[in-house]
């Protein structure tokens, strides 16, 4: 695959229930090839987990995980993407 079939993007994605949190794991695993990056960052007052996913992938890939994530019970995520 050429750098030009893809796009990088940041998914923003926030954690309300605990439990989800091994689905989402497995989800950025099978995805794992294409991550850049993660940052996660629990957020204790607010009982919530704020984790940042950095992608360089084909954009239907990339929407395909957002949609996948948000669907998860208790989270959920927005994806922005890079003009180049």
């Amino acid at each position: 695959m050429e750098a030009s079939e893809t796009r990088v993007a940041v998914i923003g994605i926030i954690v309300e229930k605990p439990d989800s949190v091994e689905a989402l794991n497995s989800l950025l695993s099978e995805h794992r090839d294409h991550i850049i990056g993660r940052m996660g960052i629990p957020y204790k007052e607010k009982n919530i987990n704020c984790i940042t996913v950095v992608l360089d992938a084909p954009q239907d890939e990339i929407n395909s995980l957002c949609g996948k994530i948000g669907k998860l019970d208790g989270v959920s995520s927005k994806a922005a993407f890079s003009n180049v």
